[in-house]
């Protein structure tokens, strides 16, 4: 049957719609299959990668087994954590000459010390951070130690990078429990190239100069005003110790503390843990010089340790020195200022806030009040120091 103009009508124009149809929903299941099959490759493959970049970082962090070994030989005279979720963390930067790069800094093959030792404190809420900066001259009592060789060393009043050198990291975290009474959770170690490659990762950081500074020694010459420095001239920056400032190693600390916020702010301001791109050269460098305890040395047990740190405002991220002063028998080397040093020890052992300010005034560390010591108790004690969130040049 036939319409006027010829053309087939009813059923068979029907079947010719139902086929045609039929052929877009073939069309459709082929290209549904191949978008899946291409998504599915792409997925396998940003997971090999990811698992690939995962290994890699992982495998650049060396774990401290001896540290950890000596440590559980101590337990039972190491101090007790006082507050859950609260954690303690030495961080040392060791002036070893081993390793690529790091020959440049000396000609002392055979020491390492700890240039720079600072104790983290992460608040249990994770709120807020606190470090503090441990003098290397810093007169102490080192416990008797195990020595690379094997050998142990006898108890000693001795600066405090005199721990490190003679018997590494766990000696020194004995010493630094001994001084303080606070159970420290886990340490890292980072060496000159390290810290280099991790401030280029970001593009250099910005500092503010008083003065121009003209040092041969530390590979300096930077003009007065706002700077960014590379990482060769930042690790200049924070060593440099007779040519900056009044030559003290108290003033070359305030140094590496405004450096450090420095550093923390353009990370955060940068959206850097964010964004994949630019976090990764920043944990290859973070992670290439590191030595940690075994709980950290892998990315899932620092990821752990800072997941929480993102949200912590940088004017929650405070540095400062502990209270001290010449030592009385040596004015090259330093001694706690007793009792402000106790009262910042007690805060950080009972997770309290500690508050710090550019200037502080004598009477800042006091419990009460100079002028009515017997009945209103003071605010909390404030000690010098800084923020992550102050600028440099203010």
């Amino acid at each position: 049957m036939t319409d006027t103009a010829g053309t087939p009508s009813g059923p068979a124009t029907v079947s010719g719609a139902a086929a045609t149809g039929e052929g877009r929903a073939r069309r459709r299941r082929r290209w549904a299959k191949a978008v899946a099959l291409g998504a599915g490759i792409l997925v396998m493959a940003a997971a090999g990668g990811g698992w690939a970049v995962y290994t890699k970082l992982s495998a650049n962090i060396t774990p401290d087994e001896a540290a950890a070994a000596e440590l559980a030989r101590y337990e039972r005279e190491r101090p007790t954590a006082l507050v859950r979720d609260a954690q303690n963390i030495l961080l040392i930067g060791s002036d070893t000459r081993a390793g690529d790069g790091n020959d440049e800094y000396g000609r002392d093959l055979g020491s390492e010390r700890s240039d720079t030792t600072i104790l983290l404190h992460l608040a249990a809420d994770r709120r807020s951070a606190t470090a503090v900066s441990l003098p290397r001259d810093l007169m102490v009592d080192v416990p008797g130690c195990r020595r690379a060789d094997g050998g142990r060393s006898e108890p000693t009043f001795a600066m405090l990078n005199y721990a490190f050198q003679i018997g590494g990291s766990a000696c020194t975290i004995r010493t630094v429990e001994k001084l303080t009474g606070i159970r420290i959770d886990h340490h890292v170690v980072v060496d000159f190239s390290g810290f280099k490659d991790m401030v280029d990762a970001v593009d250099g950081v910005e500092v503010c100069l008083k003065e121009p500074i003209r040092d041969k020694a530390a590979r300096l010459r930077l003009p007065a005003g706002k700077v960014t420095l590379d990482g060769e001239q930042a690790l200049g920056y924070v060593r440099a110790r007779k040519s900056l400032g009044d030559g003290s190693d108290t003033d070359r600390m305030d140094r590496q503390q405004r450096f450090l916020g420095a550093l923390v702010h353009k990370v955060r301001s940068d959206d850097v843990l964010l964004n994949p791109v630019k976090l990764y050269p920043v944990l290859d460098a973070a992670t290439s010089s590191l030595t940690t305890d075994p709980e950290l040395a892998s990315l899932r047990g620092l990821y752990r340790l800072v997941r929480g740190l993102r949200d912590i405002p940088t004017k929650e991220v405070r540095f400062l020195t502990v209270p001290r002063e010449s030592y009385v028998y040596n004015a090259n080397r330093d001694q706690l200022v007793e009792p402000e040093a106790e009262k910042l020890f007690a805060l950080l052992r009972a997770d309290r806030p500690v508050e710090v300010a550019r200037e502080v005034t004598p009477d800042s560390h006091n419990d009460r009040r100079p002028d009515d010591r017997r009945s209103a108790p003071s605010p909390t004690p404030t000690f010098r120091g800084n923020t992550a969130a102050e600028d440099t040049c203010e």
